[in-house]
């Protein structure tokens, strides 16, 4: 059977691709176990070899990742050709790893012991990821397990399975033994029995997923029943606090890149401009011409800095919240609600913690401006929210920066910088409702390997009994 996706833009057929359902797992776990068995007797070079081979490979199907991601998902060629870029990089990072998954040697009490805490791949990993940075967080699922030896499942999403598939016939292309790296598509009504299938599978032993955090604690309880680790990259609210010493003109344009990229789409993306009353007006001004200056449109035409948000249930939520917002006293500066999936970049100001807007995340092209009296009244504002994955903070003073950055609770900080920033190499992952775990560079060795204690006697030894 086959699953069509429709194109959110103009409701054509986007792609056909196979609908699997948890009958085909016990296979396909099979050929992983089986794959993972050839990968991880491969020392770190030729790993390294093949995924090098994978990143080449990845960046040669630019044009075919690129209509994928128009077509299924509204994407804008800038966020394709972005993705298509860090998704290379992390793939080349992950090559680069390879030699430096390493253990230690521990002094032990006992004589003529020596005492190794080394490194081992984990089996099958499973990776589910989501459609709005489809390449990137596609890629991401799968590389640095690979990097340490496992072999991997990527559970696409069904928002866009062909845009997923492109990154597993990439990945066959480098060399990977059969199995290593496969690929799940189900049609939505599926996606629950097959994602407990692959959980509940013997084969597969980790589990990571990015996406919304109310799905995430049901993958995360289906883990813990089978005893199984989760690495969660889950829902935001990222603040941007703006302080009355900042450069305004700087913090907004990081805030319009931060809020309005990929129609606020991204996990990471601005939901919050904390302003010091001091300079609230000042910058609510210069944000809303800022909003103003982001016209949408249809990506395939590549006119517009913004495209088309996922589906018309996004449209409704984000309406709810500005409706629910100007009915409850804010100010509409820029944009407003939407008809279809071209959402204009809207501004609202005055936003209270008695708005839904305040706490619940948009994941569109919508953000709201909170006043607050002083610093600690905008750290505490940052800070209340169940969320925790990246924030930022403008300020001229770099110390008075980050001492505010070290009392925010999240994930990721960034001073002088926007909420949106990934770079293969750091430390990526968030707190509290933000999930739990650290993809990239050295920091995701852990959550792909096992950490074991392995002893060599050298001298006769000597017991009590």
């Amino acid at each position: 059977m086959k699953y069509e996706r429709i194109n959110p833009l103009n409701g054509e057929v986007a792609s056909s691709t196979d609908a699997m359902t948890a009958i085909d797992v016990e296979a396909i776990a099979g050929k992983a176990l089986a794959g993972f068995e050839a990968w991880s007797r491969q020392g770190p070079n030729a790993r390294r070899a093949v995924l090098n081979a994978a990143a080449v490979a990845l960046e040669g199907r630019q044009d075919d990742i690129v209509k994928a991601m128009m077509e299924e998902t509204g994407a804008t060629m800038g966020w394709s050709m972005f993705n298509l870029g860090l998704a290379v990089s992390m793939l080349r990072e992950a090559a680069s790893i390879t030699t430096q998954i390493s253990g230690e040697v521990i002094p032990s009490d006992k004589p003529g012991c020596v005492a190794m805490a080394l490194r081992e791949p984990v089996g099958v990993i499973l990776g589910i990821a989501p459609w709005n940075a489809p390449i990137i967080l596609g890629v991401r699922a799968v590389a640095t397990a690979l990097a340490c030896g496992n072999a991997a499942i990527l559970k696409a999403s069904e928002v866009c399975p062909r845009t997923h598939e492109i990154i597993v016939e990439a990945l066959a292309e480098a060399g990977f033994p059969e199995g290593t790296v496969s690929i799940v598509t189900n049609a939505p009504e599926d996606a629950g029995d097959v994602v407990a299938a692959l959980i509940e599978n013997p084969a597969i032993k980790r589990i990571n997923f990015t996406g919304s955090t109310r799905v995430g604690r049901i993958i995360a309880q289906r883990a813990a029943a089978q005893l199984k680790p989760c690495l969660l990259e889950l829902g935001g609210k990222a603040p941007l606090i703006v302080l009355e010493d900042a450069d305004l003109d700087e913090a907004v344009k990081a805030a319009g890149f931060g809020a309005y990229m990929n129609q606020g789409q991204i996990c990471m993306s601005t939901e919050r401009l904390i302003v010091v009353d001091a300079v609230a007006d000042a910058f609510a001004e210069k944000m809303a011409a800022k909003a103003a200056s982001l016209p949408c449109g249809d990506p395939r035409e590549g006119t517009t800095p913004l495209g088309a948000v996922v589906d018309m249930a996004t449209v409704e939520r984000v309406n709810t919240l500005i409706e629910d917002a100007v009915g409850k006293g804010a100010n509409l500066l820029a944009g407003g609600k939407a008809d279809s999936v071209l959402m204009p970049a809207t501004l609202v100001d005055g936003v209270t913690s008695e708005m839904k807007i305040y706490s619940e995340e948009s994941f569109g092209p919508v953000v709201g401006i909170i006043r607050a009296k002083d610093e600690a009244d905008a750290i505490r504002i940052a800070n209340d929210s169940e969320y925790g994955l990246s924030a930022a903070v403008f300020t001229r003073d770099s110390a008075r920066g980050l001492k505010v950055a070290r009392q925010i609770h999240s994930g990721i900080c960034h001073v002088n910088g926007p909420t949106v920033h990934d770079e293969a190499q750091m430390p990526f992952g968030g707190v509290g409702a933000s999930g739990y775990g650290r993809f990239g560079g050295k920091a995701g060795i852990d959550s792909f390997t096992e950490l074991r204690w392995i002893t060599m006697e050298s001298e006769p030894g000597h017991y009590p009994i």
